[in-house]
């Protein structure tokens, strides 16, 4: 079935108090695919933010990011007052400040925590016994953060650090209304996003959430099942991921991340990854795999190298991990994130799975990698992919036309028959041939429907300091725009069904 949506993280919601959130809002956004007739909201991944504000490092993989809870459901709620969150400075709204979000937010959840009488619900009790595997992990992992200042775990103290049990114990008793406090923020946090969630499936709209391969080193996954990572005889992180160096960067790219232990994975039958993709099916109705090719091979750097040059390359669990993700839970729909250095191994496990795989348009004219690009052009594709004008990684297309070279440049206009200069003509028609592709899934980011620069780029991978801020003007989301949408939708027979 063809079928269409719009990539648009939860956080660039237009609204009130600093950040887009669960609010009315974002049940605004829900209307408007409604109205330009789309199937699925793709968003970026929920979990807790962590270093560098990005949602791709959190402090877990099965908890919410706390920032979304919507305070005016609060308010409504009687947990809190519309005065206290109109006094609280969140900065001027245009773009997400997490300093004084950090600053003024938690304040303001903690008050409705302490307001809430949440434990002693029936409600509460079951959400603890249905989360018991992440939850307490998490909230006490939370709680010793905010006890050591904020510090990463790896400067907490060696008994802690290592999850000794009688440390565990001694710091859960110690810390009792701290974890009592995010265990609450999960339990509004799951509320609200089911609450979210339903009322856009019940409006025809599919959500697709987005997670990465790896997790944190900083997050209660590591810290609660060091097992399941490689680690040295000390119980230190051995390697770390990355990509090798490339004609895109000369010594690679250092993510940190712990690489998994798949031999223990497998031998207990992939359990904690099963329970991962469990809770991403509670929370989205289609789940988009970052690094997708980790699966087939992965890239394993040293954890004391400042650059990939001293890595190489590992087996993955391949299609071993995903027939016991299907034994255990069934069909699971997944979009597999296959950009980059793709070998014929990493194709051939995309095929055995099944599963959609990416194309991306802005990857199609890319001079430092011809050959490669190809597959990019809408000629080359299959039916059984998603394609993108451009991902929350890339610029947006209008920023990617002006800074792309004139060799680029020039393809681009001839491919694309453009016949004037003005540069959004590319745009509509770079979107227009994602449409008319044979692709079964068009996902268009929405700054490429407004045409907007840089200026409202949702990330620059290996930077810090100005990602993860862009916000939607609430004028943008107007009629004109849904019925363009909507007209391409059905001209190239994408409606819903």
């Amino acid at each position: 079935m063809r079928t269409s949506g719009i990539l648009f993280p939860i956080f660039s919601l237009p609204g009130k108090y600093g950040i887009g959130c669960f609010s009315e809002e974002a049940y605004k956004f829900v209307d408007f695919l409604v109205e330009a007739r789309q199937t699925y909201w793709q968003i970026l991944p929920l979990g807790p933010t962590g270093y560098g504000d990005s949602p791709y490092q959190s402090f877990s993989t099965f908890a919410g990011n706390p920032y979304l809870i919507s305070l005016e459901d609060l308010i409504a709620q009687g947990l809190l007052t519309k005065k206290e969150c109109d006094e609280a400075d969140f900065g001027d709204g245009m773009e997400v400040d997490y300093g004084k979000l950090y600053n003024s937010r938690w304040d303001l959840l903690k008050k409705a925590y302490l307001r809430s009488g949440h434990k002693d619900t029936q409600e509460f009790a079951d959400f603890q016994k249905d989360n018991e595997f992440w939850l307490h992990d998490y909230a006490l992992f939370m709680a010793v953060k905010k006890a050591h200042a904020g510090a990463g775990l790896s400067s907490w103290e060696p008994d802690i650090r290592d999850y000794k049990a009688e440390a565990v114990k001694e710091w859960s008793e110690k810390l009792q209304d701290d974890i009592g406090f995010y265990e609450y923020l999960q339990f509004e946090f799951a509320r609200q996003w089911k609450k979210l969630r339903d009322y856009a499936n019940g409006q025809g709209i599919s959500i697709i959430g987005d997670i990465p391969i790896y997790v944190s080193a900083d997050s209660s996954d590591f810290w609660a099942h060091r097992e399941l990572f490689q680690l040295d005889e000390r119980g230190r992180i051995r390697m770390i991921a990355g990509v090798p160096p490339d004609g895109f960067s000369a010594t690679g790219q250092v993510w940190g991340n712990p690489l998994y232990n798949w031999a223990k994975h497998k031998e207990t039958g992939y359990d904690w990854w099963i329970r991962r993709i469990a809770k991403c099916k509670e929370l989205y109705d289609v789940i988009r795999i970052d690094h997708f090719r980790g699966f087939d091979e992965y890239f394993a750097i040293p954890a004391e190298s400042d650059t990939a040059a001293a890595g190489h390359w590992e087996k993955g669990p391949g299609t071993d991990l995903f027939n016991a993700i299907k034994a255990a839970l069934g069909e699971t729909p997944i979009i597999a994130e296959d950009l980059g250095y793709v070998t014929e191994t990493v194709r051939q496990l995309v095929r055995d799975t099944g599963f959609p795989n990416m194309k991306v348009l802005e990857f199609a004219f890319d001079s430092r990698d011809s050959s490669g690009a190809m597959e990019y052009l809408p000629y080359r594709y299959k039916n059984n992919c998603v394609v993108y004008t451009g991902t929350h990684d890339n610029e947006t297309l209008r920023g990617w036309i002006d800074s792309i070279l004139p060799v680029e440049r020039k393809q681009v206009i001839e491919y694309f028959d453009v016949r004037t200069k003005d540069p959004q003509e590319i745009v509509e028609k770079m979107i227009i041939a994602a449409f008319g592709s044979v692709a079964d899934y068009c996902i268009i980011p929405l700054q490429d429907y407004l045409g907007l620069d840089n200026s409202a780029r949702i990330n620059q991978p290996s930077t810090n300091g100005k990602n993860w801020k862009w916000r939607v003007k609430k004028e943008a989301l107007n009629g004109r725009l849904s019925g363009r949408i909507a007209e391409l939708t059905a001209l190239y027979g994408r409606l819903p069904e």
